[in-house]
């Protein structure tokens, strides 16, 4: 009975115009003339979508070539469907009105609906199409605005030509004498350009810059804008003449792709620490690569929303009832959502992940077998988590990622202790121990840097700002208490040696070994020079001279005591107290 009402409606009306297809000549031809022009239409399409692709516009200006090529197609298709229906209804095709009769309409005016429908189901697909290039454009542009902010805080990016920067701003020194400097030097430096120089480089003991920046132009962000895509078209240029570290002049519109679009490239640019970019320095289709571990966002899923949308208003617009069709489909929803349990439950859990964001692709966990390594890649069916050293994949449900107890080391703030427990001789005086391992703590807090310079270490106070430098980022973003220093604990008398423990706190997760190796090339080094000794860990009856040994520590207790009295015992220096 359902059956009969849902599609009493639709096989009727459509018999109906098939009739009359069969029966009028030129309607015939009218039908076949649209049909042959959307096919037409789909091909022509399609390669000038694939000649577009290899133009310099979808680089340069990727969200105008997105437009085009999803807005060209439904334009032509809504023109060749309402010429069509202009024919049909000009002409005079069929022989009655179009008109009302009994409450149905007449085959004129069911075939006339039909054409609509084309043209609403095509307008729907359009419209999901546009939207998430319009949400996607209006996300870049905050990312440019990142970008721009990112530069007007580094005074510059080191691809800028000339001094784009200072061209823009005018740097004014402060009106009274900064922190920690006497009056007399301060006017001193105001009377030379070096002076100046210093003073805008200058770095309280708080951390903070001194004078301000005015604009010198009226608009520094377009300027900045207009440099950025200057660079950029630079780029693009050396890599398709060959101008390049290869000398291989790379292909446009190829896949997998050997040109970044310029929202690429700002991409990467932004992971790279706006370092100039240089072209063939990565494989083809490494950009690519690097997003398939990225979630889909909505904006991937919603174009799938707004057609199914329209879909339901063609159908609702027909007449048919949506609960009638949904209790006729009730059934089969029901059987189908029994046998893909599994996979719902994975799927909404990959929702939750996005929404609550749980987790993000690079996030170091560890799994509840003990599995510890990276998030590499999220889907709504399975999760990738790769190990630390590369050695193997975990492959687990996503479900688990909200079901199941991870542990996160990356969540909310990267902060991840470096410790090395060391046991020295008996003989040393433990005092002179902890003054000693808190200069090699200072020491690896300060020598310890990445390949661009940024400090391993995290600190209240980056050590640049105490040469008036402009701080690395060690001592942003702190959510907890590190510390002035490195925290030294005496733990324990051992069987052969007094144990001491020495933490600092580093950046992220990773790099704690490098600090660690660091710290003990460091320790070996300070041990040596001021003879504190670590025994061999063996049980043996003692037959030296302990007095002899005595007198040779001894000799360095004036050197080891000033040490005290520079660096402290580490009382007060170290973080809070753990739990």
């Amino acid at each position: 009975m359902v059956e009969e009402e849902v599609s009493s409606m639709s096989v009727g009306e459509i018999g109906t115009v098939t009739e009359l297809l069969a029966s009028n000549e030129s309607l015939q031809i009218g039908f076949a003339i649209m049909i042959i022009g959307m096919i037409v239409i789909a091909v022509i399409y399609h390669r000038f979508s694939h000649w577009v692709r290899k133009k310099k516009i979808s680089y340069a200006r990727p969200h105008v070539s997105r437009f085009i090529r999803k807005a060209i197609l439904p334009f032509f298709a809504v023109a060749l469907i309402s010429a069509t229906n202009g024919y049909i209804q000009s002409f005079e095709v069929f022989d009655e009105e179009l008109e009302i009769i009994d409450g149905e309409l007449t085959p004129s005016g069911v075939f006339a609906k039909i054409l609509d429908t084309f043209n609403i189901l095509v307008i729907g697909w359009t419209v999901a199409q546009l939207i998430p290039i319009v949400l996607l454009k209006r996300e870049k542009s905050s990312l440019e605005q990142t970008d721009y902010e990112s530069w007007n805080a580094l005074h510059g990016f080191p691809d800028d030509e000339g001094d784009l920067f200072y061209k823009c701003f005018k740097w004014i020194p402060p009106k009274t004498t900064p922190y920690d400097m006497e009056d007399k030097e301060f006017q001193k430096l105001l009377q030379t350009k070096e002076g100046l120089q210093f003073l805008e480089k200058y770095r309280t003991s708080r951390g903070l810059s001194v004078g301000g920046y005015e604009k010198s132009v009226e608009d520094p962000f377009e300027e900045w804008k207009k440099s950025e895509r200057k660079k950029y078209e630079k780029y693009y240029e050396n890599c398709v003449t060959g101008n390049n570290q290869t000398g291989q002049k790379l292909r446009p519109g190829v896949v997998p792709e050997e040109i970044y679009p310029i929202d690429v490239w700002r991409e990467q640019k932004r992971l790279g620490n706006y370092e100039p970019m240089i072209p063939s320095a990565r494989p083809p289709g490494y950009s690519k690569k690097k997003q398939e571990g990225v979630p889909k966002s909505a904006k991937q899923i919603l174009p799938i929303g707004i057609f199914f949308v329209a879909v339901l208003g063609v159908i609702t617009w027909w007449g048919v009832d949506l609960i009638v069709l949904a209790t006729a489909t009730g059934g089969i929803s029901l059987g189908v959502g029994l046998a893909l349990k599994e996979t719902m439950e994975n799927y909404f859990a990959y929702i939750m992940i996005r929404k609550d964001k749980v987790v993000k692709v690079g996030d170091r966990v560890t799994l509840p077998s003990g599995y510890n390594g990276l998030i590499y890649k999220i889907t709504p069916r399975v999760t990738y988590v790769r190990h630390g050293l590369n050695e193997s994949l975990a492959i687990i449900p996503t479900k688990q990622i909200v079901s199941a107890e991870i542990i996160n080391f990356t969540k909310e703030f990267k902060l991840v202790p470096a410790s090395i427990d060391v046991g020295v001789s008996y003989l040393n005086d433990p005092k002179q121990v902890e003054a000693v391992l808190i200069k090699i703590g200072k020491r690896a807090m300060n020598e310890v840097k990445d390949g661009v310079g940024h400090h391993l270490a995290r600190q209240k106070r980056c050590p640049y700002l105490d040469e008036h430098k402009q701080s690395c980022g060690c001592d942003k973003e702190l959510n907890v208490d590190v510390g002035d220093g490195p925290t030294i604990r005496f733990n324990n008398f051992s069987d052969s040696s007094l144990a001491f423990g020495l933490r600092v706190f580093v950046r992220d997760y990773g790099s704690q070994f490098r600090m660690k190796s660091d710290m003990r090339a460091i320790m070996y080094e300070e041990f040596k020079k001021y003879d504190i000794r670590i025994p061999w860990p063996i049980r043996t009856v003692y037959q030296g001279d302990e007095k002899r040994e005595a007198k040779e520590i001894g000799q360095l207790d004036k050197k080891r005591d000033k040490l005290i009295d520079k660096y402290g015992l580490g009382k007060e220096s170290g973080a809070a107290e753990e739990d």
